[in-house]
């Protein structure tokens, strides 16, 4: 994934006083506080070519003045080496409908595939997975730097579709799996659910003890209203797995829980300084340079 920047996008504000001050200057009696007037045209010629061609010169050097780069994402050394695995509840309970801020009749669980897809799209250098779970819990998309294909699958999922009662532990276990080959030094797993575990052949406890031996931070969310979720069993599991448990009782909050997680989960691995860019300030300048030498060429022939 391809992304244009500016490394230094204010310096587009130099711009906008040069091009005031161009236009203005084309009335008779305007005080002229530019230097080198001269170079902007005389009265007169605001909507001349001679005029846009210098007026385009202004913007092309300031364009490359801003440093336009291209960070490639898809390269390996511009990834901050966090593999996330999202541990999502499909029980029966997940199709209750309520939840949403504007579309009531949307169920959990739609509302969860809409905000869990997003929070993958906006991890743009990492690696992400999703689990599934019920009765018992499956990989629904291995770890991978293909988000599009992660989100994709995460709207492919149903409530329902690996049974009705809600195994918490099976969950943990199966996001602790898909995080089995991981090379990355940071790795977590982002547990919601809206129920109480009920079901699965491994406990919460097994579970969070596996958390630890591989050195997996984890987040619990517990959604929906008061007394549906296990409070403090997802409380316990966020303290033991070294991360934080959080509560959503609509869509709006849920939002939010994704968005500090987002922030909370940046790696300190990568900086700005150490993303490796394509620097392309050259194209812009010799584009100037070329519009400058046909302006000069054309005024020597003038005189």
């Amino acid at each position: 994934m391809n992304i244009w920047l500016f490394n230094y996008s204010w310096v587009w504000l130099i711009a906008l006083p040069i091009l005031v001050c161009l236009y203005r200057c084309k009335k008779v009696g305007v005080v002229r506080i530019f230097p080198h007037l001269y170079f902007f045209g005389t009265v007169g010629k605001w909507r001349n070519l001679e005029w846009l061609l210098k007026a385009l010169v202004v913007l092309l050097m300031v364009a490359a003045l801003a440093a336009p780069v291209v960070v490639d994402y898809s390269d390996p050394r511009n990834r901050n080496g966090i593999d996330i695995v999202l541990s999502i509840d499909g029980s029966g309970s997940m199709n209750a409908s309520g939840f949403g801020a504007e579309d009531k009749r949307a169920s959990r669980f739609e509302i969860v595939q809409r905000i869990a897809s997003d929070f993958v799209m906006k991890r743009l250098e990492d690696n992400v997975g999703v689990v599934l779970f019920g009765d018992f819990a499956f990989i629904a998309s291995p770890v991978t730097y293909e988000k599009e294909i992660v989100s994709e699958m995460i709207g492919y999922l149903s409530h329902g579709m690996a049974g009705q009662n809600t195994a918490i532990g099976e969950g943990i276990a199966m996001s602790v799996r898909a995080l089995r080959d991981s090379k990355a030094k940071s790795k977590v797993i982002i547990l919601l659910t809206d129920g109480e575990h009920n079901s699965g052949a491994i406990s919460p406890k097994e579970a969070i003890a596996l958390v630890q031996k591989n050195k997996i931070k984890l987040y619990t969310i517990g959604i929906g209203q008061k007394g549906e979720f296990d409070n403090a069993l997802l409380a316990q599991l966020a303290r033991d797995g070294g991360g934080k448990f959080f509560t959503a009782s609509d869509e709006k909050e849920l939002q939010g829980v994704y968005d500090e997680i987002d922030t909370m989960e940046r790696s300190s691995i990568k900086s700005e300084k150490h993303t490796f860019k394509e620097h392309y300030y050259w194209m812009p300048l010799l584009g100037a340079l070329g519009i400058m030498m046909l302006l000069l060429w054309r005024r020597r022939k003038v005189m």
